[in-house]
């Protein structure tokens, strides 16, 4: 990458502007500059010591003191050096807006209802009150016809995804896996860390999904339907969406991971978005499209889609998925190629599954406070309605 970098400079500080991403390029490309001299003056020196080999040991000694000296400026250099490209995001694509934007509603949203907490705490499907005897706030206990919700979305995807793998992954990942996908080196904070292990739990399936191949030549298309639990300290949300299951630190979560050719990525990240749709539509909950803005994109993301279900007990439209365009960035960290070039990686929300379970519960409550189970579910569950 620093390659194109040093070749495209101005194309780099542009997009890190637009992402909003604090970093001087000019100081990186210079220490590129340092780095790549001391390396051919090391490099020289030791090969003129092999070279006289045992002709002359006075001066070969000399070389080896002369290398052992630039060893430690070298060793500065190279830090600060990885430490700078280690911050330098994916650039977003051309086509990404500098701010985001609706670009598609669909269905029409009911006007009134009540939120889902009140509802489900009626009918004994969503206990949070024992879930912070347990473990605190942000936690919650699925009971009865809420679990059931859980068990139908999950067959319900499985039965729409049927070009992806289904993958049961690790939660645990180390932390150079985590670092390749790109979210340590910023929001990290949001990130749980087990300090003895030294391993991160995940806060989203893709992080597990993406090593999977680390390392390896690859047959593309290659597609993964991820079920995990995943785990969020939700760093900085103090006081905002406390109460209930819509920001937890503990959630499932269903999630399409893609590893596909570059020339296929833009078609792919259609795709993806297009299942995200289907799944909504056949659960019959109105929904936004909205096309993040640069000034919105994680650091792997080249561009990303959200869909926002209407809650019609809040009001407003929620965030229950995304699907994002890594392009090159994490196959590059985690050297993964198909033939010779690196892949693109794509992820996008099948459900997850808290949020989803908000959205039925808000879109199909009664005028009884019953929770009326929407058809596609019904097969898989067996009921027709939560009383």
């Amino acid at each position: 990458m620093i390659k194109f970098i040093r070749e495209n400079p101005d194309k780099f500080k542009k997009g890190i502007k637009a992402k909003g991403v604090d970093l001087n390029i000019d100081k990186l490309i210079d220490l590129d500059e340092k780095r790549r001299k001391l390396i051919n003056k090391i490099e020289i020196l030791k090969a003129e010591k092999n070279k006289l080999g045992e002709k002359d040991r006075d001066k070969a000694k000399g070389l080896k003191d002369e290398i052992k000296a630039l060893e430690p400026e070298f060793d500065k250099v190279d830090k600060e050096y990885n430490k700078l490209l280690n911050l330098v995001p994916n650039l977003p694509l051309d086509d990404v807006p500098a701010k985001s934007e609706i670009i598609k509603k669909h269905g029409k949203p009911k006007k009134f209802g009540k939120d889902y907490l009140s509802l489900a705490e009626k009918l004994d499907i969503i206990d949070v009150k024992r879930a912070a005897k347990v473990s605190g706030t942000r936690f919650g206990y699925l009971k009865g016809g809420a679990a059931l919700l859980e068990f139908g979305l999950i067959q319900l995807a499985l039965d729409v995804l049927k070009d992806f793998t289904l993958v049961i992954p690790p939660v645990m990942i180390k932390p150079e896996s985590m670092k390749a996908m790109g979210y340590l080196d910023r929001g990290q904070d949001e990130i749980y860390y087990l300090q003895k292990d030294d391993m991160y739990l995940v806060g989203t399936s893709e992080q597990s999904i993406g090593p999977m191949h680390k390392n390896e030549t690859i047959n593309t298309p290659k597609r993964y339907l991820s079920f995990s639990t995943c785990f969020r300290r939700e760093a900085g949300s103090y006081g905002k969406d406390n109460k209930g299951i819509l920001r937890v630190h503990q959630f499932d979560k269903l999630e399409m991971f893609s590893f596909v050719n570059p020339e296929d990525s833009a078609k792919e990240y259609k795709y993806i978005l297009s299942l995200q749709e289907k799944l909504m539509q056949l659960l019959k909950i109105p929904y936004q499209v909205v096309n993040i803005g640069a000034d919105d994109l994680g650091d792997p993301a080249a561009a990303k889609f959200d869909i926002e279900a209407w809650m019609p007990g809040q009001g407003e439209y929620r965030e229950t998925h995304s699907a994002s365009n890594c392009t090159d960035f994490q196959a590059r960290r985690l050297n993964i190629k198909s033939k010779n070039e690196f892949v693109h990686t794509l992820n996008g929300t099948a459900f997850a599954i808290g949020r989803t379970i908000i959205a039925i519960i808000e879109n199909y409550q009664q005028k009884d406070g019953s929770i009326k189970v929407p058809k596609v579910l019904q097969k898989y569950i067996k009921i027709k309605s939560i009383k």
